[in-house]
């Protein structure tokens, strides 16, 4: 394997958006980056997907390409193409989401009060175990 060169930089006007949701093909690509946990080329990628989606090796560089214009991917150079890898895992890219819905609620209490009522009895235990802990892990 070549040896990579890291391209790290972000448009920054780019990275300062908000997290959004992703779109189907975003989605499936960031699953396959997110359950393989190390660097993956447009074409390992294509591999990667399911096989009921047949898709162009642009296509798939494509949503790659905008993905790291997003700011949810870094990339570094392997032989002539680039390599990626999320910048942040599932976990992390899903708490950052739910902070960012929390603050565009009109009322971020009441917010959380209906997100609690609809946890698992466990998930509240684990909940309350965070909380007094004071820590996330």
């Amino acid at each position: 394997m070549a040896v990579r060169s890291e391209d790290r930089s972000i448009p920054s006007a780019v990275a300062k958006q908000g997290v959004s949701r992703f779109g189907e093909l975003e989605a499936a690509v960031m699953e396959e980056l997110w359950q393989r946990e190390g660097w993956m080329t447009p074409g390992e990628v294509k591999d990667a997907l399911p096989r009921g989606r047949i898709l162009a090796y642009t296509t798939v560089m494509t949503v790659l390409v905008r993905l790291w214009k997003k700011g949810l991917l870094e990339r570094q150079r392997d032989g002539r193409a680039f390599a990626y890898h999320p910048v942040e895992s599932r976990e992390q890219w899903t708490a950052r989401r739910m902070e960012e819905l929390l603050a565009a609620a009109g009322n971020a209490s009441e917010a959380l009060n209906h997100f609690v009522g609809v946890l698992k009895p466990e998930e509240r235990d684990q909940l309350r175990r965070i909380l007094r802990s004071g820590s996330s892990t």
